[in-house]
């Protein structure tokens, strides 16, 4: 069972994600309110994959996202947000990702993503 850390700011949308994703095997290891949490639950909880919402309060997704890709270049992260424009595909693409899923999430495509990236993962430990 891969483990999954939220970090969003919105108890609702971390409610919504863990109910489309449990189903479907992944555990939900912790979720965290903002960017700053999120970077310490990642070191402690060593999660398989992590999604990141991009608009929180204090430091947002992006700079999350890079700090977690600086202290662990294999850190596996699909992003979320209500903010799904060209620019923003950019500014993820910018710091390495793959992944954006647009709020409200569909979950055909959060999962699509979430097993691209454990896949991916699986693959570089062959």
């Amino acid at each position: 069972m891969k483990k999954v850390l939220i970090i969003d700011d919105s108890p609702f949308i971390a409610r919504e994600i863990a109910d489309v994703i449990e189903p479907k095997g992944y555990e939900i290891a912790g979720h965290a309110k903002n960017g700053e949490d999120g970077i310490k639950m990642a070191e402690e909880l060593k999660p398989d994959v992590i999604t990141l919402d991009i608009i929180m309060p204090g430091i947002d997704g992006i700079e999350t996202a890079t700090e977690l890709l600086k202290r662990d270049p294999a850190t596996k992260i699909v992003m979320l947000s209500s903010l799904c424009d060209h620019d923003t595909m950019a500014e993820v693409q910018a710091i390495g990702l793959k992944h954006l899923v647009a709020k409200p999430i569909e979950a055909d495509k959060l999962l699509s993503a979430l097993n691209e990236v454990t896949s991916e993962e699986r693959s570089d430990a062959d």
